[in-house]
């Protein structure tokens, strides 16, 4: 779900979506600013310090499955891609399958046993749009339903009064442009949005002594003031954020754009904010053309940051509260096309990193033998992923989040 950021949102979708020009936002999925909703939970008892934290991944423009988990026994792989098909410097984590040979952090997460690889995740009737097939990852939601609310957002709306939320400290942040589909709800919840690169305000500091005074104006109308009242709220909050990662001293080598982002996120934990879930994206995934380069360094890149992001966790002694999603909205087309890349597809292997995973490695090496529409079969559904995460994670009832039964995993 991608959208254009408006001065002022006329809709409660549009205001969790919107930002004022080009704030650091805190931004609430109901009309009522943090001063409000806080006043709301006063009563409720302050958390446990070993809350149970989500951090969400995607990898951007659909991830080739089949050359990050490569079947590298299987003729077929070969035969498919005459050109792309790797076959050598591959890492093998068993008889039949292989990780990309860049994905070196990775296979040492793997064999460490703090890497979990669901083979061959998808849904029923997959949707190969960008948009479209983004948007049932985010709602959670069959192909042939357009959702309305995210699926993470849903969580937030039913099964987390009285978790204890009751500082100023945003329910969810996300590191990049647009806030993510994932986090729309009905209820008001907190969310603050940080840019991928650089601090979170680049223009001067005049701009920001400005809207200091804008905040302390007199108001000649209730909207005025919940407007000030919102705008002061993101002004404190990304003061606080952006002193946070200034001064965090991380205990692993972050390297590239993602795993700067993860730096920001493990100096957010490791300074104990409330917040429940963290989203980041890394892109540069839709490989129509000439993928084999531009692929092996996005691995590389994701590879070195979740082993760095893995690795400073333990080292700061909180890899017990935090659990690693790594998804993309598809996967690509088995075959080769005549531009030396792949084509939109459908399931793809899905990651989740954490500590004393239960099952390294759930599902089948892909066949290449039984295609569906010229692309692979889903084994499992994404949204037994989402229910496992629920359930064995947050503690929570699935039935309250999603919409259908869907059987949980052996994974946490």
């Amino acid at each position: 779900m991608k959208n254009q950021y408006t001065p002022i949102a006329v809709t409660r979708r549009e205001f969790l979506r919107g930002s004022m020009g080009g704030l650091g936002l805190v931004a609430f999925s109901g009309f009522a600013p943090s001063f409000l909703t806080s006043t709301a939970r006063a009563d409720v008892a302050r958390p446990e310090t070993g809350r149970q934290i989500l951090v969400m991944i995607q990898l951007a423009g659909g991830n080739d499955g089949l050359n990050t988990c490569i079947p590298f026994q299987d003729d077929m792989y070969y035969n498919l891609r005459p050109d792309l098909g790797i076959k050598e410097g591959y890492r093998p984590i068993s008889d039949f399958l292989a990780l990309h040979p860049n994905c070196a952090g990775m296979e040492r997460l793997y064999k460490d046993g703090n890497l979990s690889i669901i083979q061959n995740v998808g849904y029923p009737n997959p949707n190969r749009s960008h948009f479209r097939s983004t948007e049932i990852w985010e709602t959670a939601t069959d192909s042939d339903i357009i959702g309305r609310d995210g699926w993470l957002g849903r969580y937030f709306d039913n099964a987390c009064d009285g978790d204890g939320h009751t500082s100023s400290d945003p329910m969810a942040l996300h590191i990049s442009d647009d806030t993510p589909g994932h986090f729309m709800s009905e209820k008001p919840h907190s969310i603050f949005g940080m840019p991928a690169r650089g601090r979170i305000r680049k223009k001067n500091e005049d701009e920001l002594a400005l809207l200091e005074k804008l905040t302390q104006a007199p108001s000649a109308s209730d909207t005025g003031s919940y407007l000030q009242h919102m705008m002061m709220d993101a002004i404190v909050t990304e003061k606080r954020v952006q002193n946070i990662v200034d001064r965090y001293k991380p205990q692993a080598k972050y390297q590239g754009n993602l795993g700067q982002s993860l730096q920001k996120v493990a100096a957010m934990i490791a300074a104990g904010l409330e917040t429940r879930v963290y989203f980041v994206a890394q892109g540069g995934y839709d490989t129509h053309a000439n993928q084999a380069n531009g692929h092996s360094q996005r691995l590389g890149e994701l590879s070195n940051a979740l082993h760095a992001f893995q690795q400073d966790l333990i080292k700061h002694k909180l890899d017990d509260q935090v659990l690693t999603v790594v998804f993309s909205e598809f996967g690509r087309r088995p075959q080769q096309n005549g531009s030396q890349g792949t084509d939109h597809g459908a399931a793809a292997p899905l990651f989740v990193m954490g500590r004393n995973l239960q099952t390294p490695l759930l599902g089948e090496v892909p066949d290449l033998q039984n295609l569906q529409n010229n692309d692979l079969r889903h084994e499992y559904d994404f949204r037994q992923v989402y229910a496992s995460v629920i359930q064995d994670w947050f503690k929570a009832d699935p039935s309250l989040v999603l919409d259908g039964q869907f059987d949980t995993l052996p994974i946490i």
